[in-house]
């Protein structure tokens, strides 16, 4: 299973620890198959087990981004515990644009609608998203035509409540093929319980209910 094979990951306080979410993005990619001879970037990179994970696979090149410096470093340490080279960077999604395009992109964003002023770089910033959850999966959308080079692929990880049919149709009109091709539900995490009431009081989530469908979206360039 991925979740032995990548047991050498450690996390540092403040950045985001591999979860359900993680692990489903990391098999979807032992699904896809993508990675060997290709040019990677890992967007979102948090403790860089996306970016691990698509080196070991045998990426030409493996380029990660995280506005987070206390990510950045976790991953370059990670990188170098599993033994090959991650070029982990502190940066935005439109500094990853200027780096690009790249042959397959992997990105695990924030996704969980709240209600959290959007400032900083604390570890918060790894899953707030908005009201909607949608802040950076619309950037993320908008800018894949820079980031996605001809005949390349990205694969995004999100929650059903930051509606998943959204990306897949913003992606198609952008030029690409999108679908689902995984999806697992999961018990609430801390941060989903913590949100739950404020959820509710939205209408995103039936009183009581304490799960979630997360999904993987596979994006082709046409």
């Amino acid at each position: 299973m991925t979740q032995t094979r990548l047991a050498h990951i450690e996390v540092d306080d403040g950045v985001y620890a591999p979860q359900a979410d993680s692990w489903l993005l990391c098999e979807a990619l032992d699904q896809a198959d993508l990675v060997t001879g290709k040019r990677v970037l890992d967007i979102c990179t948090g403790s860089g087990i996306l970016a691990v994970e698509t080196a070991l696979r045998g990426a030409r090149e493996v380029v990660a981004f995280d506005i987070s410096p206390a990510a950045v470093a976790c991953a370059t340490r990670n990188a170098e515990r599993a033994g090959v080279r991650v070029d982990a960077r502190v940066g935005t999604l439109a500094d990853a644009r200027l780096a690009g395009p790249f042959d397959v992109v992997v990105s695990n964003p924030p996704y969980v609608p709240s209600d959290t002023p959007l400032s900083g770089t604390g570890p918060n910033r790894a899953w707030d998203a908005g009201a909607d959850g949608r802040v950076v999966l619309d950037e993320l959308c908008d800018l894949a035509p820079d980031l996605v080079a001809p005949g390349g692929s990205m694969l995004i990880v999100h929650s059903e409540f930051s509606d998943p049919p959204q990306t897949i149709a913003r992606l198609e009109r952008a030029g690409f093929d999108a679908r689902e091709v995984a999806s697992q539900v999961v018990e609430f995490g801390p941060v989903m319980l913590r949100y739950a009431a404020r959820l509710e009081a939205a209408g995103l989530l039936e009183p009581g209910r304490r799960v979630e469908e997360l999904v993987v979206i596979r994006v082709d360039r046409r």
